[in-house]
Order: structure tokens, then sequence, then C-alpha cells
């Protein structure tokens, strides 16, 4: 398990996303578990989301905690914000604040609890690619 205090300008989310690019590394070295190079690239896009939102979004500090769960990885982030996310309807002529949709589209699990302060977002991401060659995650609701 990582975990981290988040703050600062946007260098602190390119920040985040090398932290779990090193977790996954050491993941992998020290413990022998497997991660494909799309888990990879998702983990990191979730962290760069996550964090990104909670930065926009909240004032005060944000905490991200990674960790294994089977052969998924979870990324939490905690804010102090207790206003919940909701994903917005899709909208090609949008631009902009697709975030949370492209989260929950690449996620095997998504889930948001309110705190006593804030809120904490769990999303889930597996290790290695679907056997079949089949893209894993699910759709927004």
């Amino acid at each position: 398990m990582r975990a981290i205090r988040v703050e600062g300008d946007g260098t602190c989310i390119a920040r985040a996303r090398h932290l779990a690019a090193g977790f996954l590394m050491r993941v992998q070295a020290e413990h022998g578990l497997p991660v494909s190079q799309r888990a990879m690239d998702l983990i990191q896009l979730v962290v760069s989301e996550l964090v990104t939102n909670a930065l926009k979004y909240a004032a005060g500090p944000v905490l991200m905690e990674l960790r294994i769960a089977g052969d998924l990885v979870e990324v939490v982030v905690w804010d102090s914000d207790p206003v919940l996310p909701v994903a917005r309807a899709a909208d090609a002529g949008r631009v902009g604040q697709h975030g949370l949709e492209i989260v929950m589209a690449v996620a095997q699990g998504f889930e948001v609890q309110r705190e006593p302060v804030g809120k904490r977002i769990t999303v889930r991401i597996a290790l290695l690619d679907d056997l079949g060659g089949g893209v894993t995650g699910r759709r927004p609701q």
C-alpha cells in the first residue's frame, strides 16, 4: 500500500502519476504480480483524473492511496468536498468535463462514499488485460 498527501499546483498531478507508476513497478519487482502496460497506463490516467478533480473542486488537502486487492489495483482519493460527483450524460459536443465518464468506462469497480468530512472515491483497475483480448471496464450508468 502507498498513501500520499497531494498538494500544490499542476505539478503535483504529474507527481501523483509518477508515484502510481513507481508503486506498480514495485508490485511487479517485489511481489511478482504481473501488471500489463495497459493497466499501467489506465491507472496513471485514473490517478490524473481523480487528483485533478479533487484539487479543482475541494478546498483543502487531497489524499491518495494505492493498494492491491487480489488481481486489482485500488486507487482511493479522499478530498474535503462533501459534494458527490455525478457523471454527466454523454455529449460529443461538450468540451471538457469527461473525466468521470472516462474513469468509469475503464474501471472494474467505482464507488463514492461520503465521509464525516468530505468524500472518498475508490476505483478498481485490473492488473492484467482480459485474456480473451477484450477491453475491460464498464459503461457509465
